[in-house]
């Protein structure tokens, strides 16, 4: 009897595993059939732009990707159909792109492969490209439909805070109380520094793409007058603290100096706050009255500058990995200022005749390694 009560509750276990595990079994393949895409592939213009994909799911899904130019919106993901609108951004790079979104319901996943068309080049027919390099940036000041900077393109920087530099100026967006600073007429834009009551009014603008290396250059032609202070400079994009961030100046001048041209990069080990400050100045004769073609070659190797295609300063990476004499290994915005004043520009006075002064720029662009 023993025997036969211990064979009979073996049966029955082995019974109810088989029957368990065939019943998990019909689940599971059940389960990996209830998630349905109405594609699997997309394909989107360098302009970016949105498109819906339909979804069944049996159960709760959701829809999502790790590429930081993707965006997943997912609708309807408690219920049996329902879509997700895939929305991507303008590809900017000279390349294509592609990515997979997954899309998950359950323990079933399904992926959608998204392929982004490159951006197209730009006409370089009238302009010279640097040997290795392409052009990916440019503002020409040549829309006819635009008074002033192209916002799309730039940004304005306002306020009368000093700047960190006892600066007089108050930087303005464009125009203020009847007084327009920002001019963009017959290709060149003009920033002009002018009083406004008890104040002087001025222009501070900033790049809105950054980028680490490349060759930028601008065509300028420089203010007149005691006071003066124009530059074509770069902060980087992640700013926190200067010098420890570094900085970088393409070409500065003070009026009360006229013509004297220099070009320096501010570290923590290197700046003119303790006196070792990593800079170079020539004589640009004309430069206030002519244009002349300024221009940083930023590499890993080192930062190199010109003046109308001659070499200005040089300043070599050690290759410690030390960011207190080498920071310039991340993106940096392009500026565009005119300041009034300050310990540099007002080291010897300013004189409010020379007012309204003004700084003009015929062209600003971007290049990099191809």
């Amino acid at each position: 009897m023993e025997i036969k009560s211990v064979l009979h509750k073996s049966l029955v276990s082995i019974g109810i595993i088989l029957i368990s595990g065939c019943g998990g079994s019909s689940e599971s393949a059940a389960a990996e059939t209830l998630l349905e895409l109405s594609v699997t592939e997309i394909e989107i213009p360098y302009t970016g732009g949105k498109q819906t994909v339909s979804v069944e799911a049996g159960s709760e899904w959701t829809a999502y990707s790790d590429a930081d130019w993707i965006l997943c919106n997912v609708n309807g993901s408690t219920e049996k159909n329902g879509t997700v609108d895939i929305i991507v951004d303008e590809n900017k790079n000279f390349e294509a792109r592609t990515t997979d979104i997954t899309v998950k319901s359950g323990t079933t996943r399904k992926e959608i492969s998204v392929v982004q068309e490159a951006a197209p080049e730009f006409d370089t027919s009238d302009i010279p490209v640097p040997e290795g390099y392409r052009l990916v940036w440019h503002d020409e000041f040549n829309d006819s439909k635009l008074a002033s900077p192209d916002e799309s393109l730039w940004y304005y920087e306002t306020g009368d805070n000093g700047w960190g530099n006892n600066e007089i100026q108050n930087y303005i967006a464009g125009s203020k109380n009847g007084v327009t600073c920002a001019e963009v007429s017959e290709g060149i834009f003009s920033i002009i520094a002018q009083k406004a009551g008890d104040e002087v009014y001025s222009i501070r603008i900033n790049s809105k793409e950054s980028w680490k290396y490349g060759y930028f250059e601008a065509r300028l032609k420089l203010p007149k007058g005691k006071g003066t202070w124009p530059a074509f400079w770069m902060l980087p994009q992640e700013f926190n603290a200067w010098p420890d961030d570094g900085e970088i100046d393409i070409m500065e001048e003070v009026g009360y100096n006229p013509e004297y041209v220099s070009s320096s990069i501010h570290t923590k080990a290197y700046n003119h706050s303790i006196g070792t400050q990593k800079t170079k100045e020539i004589l640009v004769e004309g430069s206030q009255s002519e244009f002349h073609v300024y221009a940083l070659e930023w590499t890993e190797d080192y930062i190199r500058t010109y003046v109308d295609g001659k070499e200005l300063f040089y300043y070599p990476n050690d290759k410690k990995g030390n960011k207190d004499t080498w920071p310039f290994n991340v993106p940096f915005y392009l500026k565009l200022n005119l300041a009034w004043g300050g310990f540099w520009g007002g080291a010897q006075g300013v004189d409010e005749t020379s007012l309204p002064a003004t700084y003009q720029i015929d062209y600003v662009r971007v290049f990099q390694k191809k």
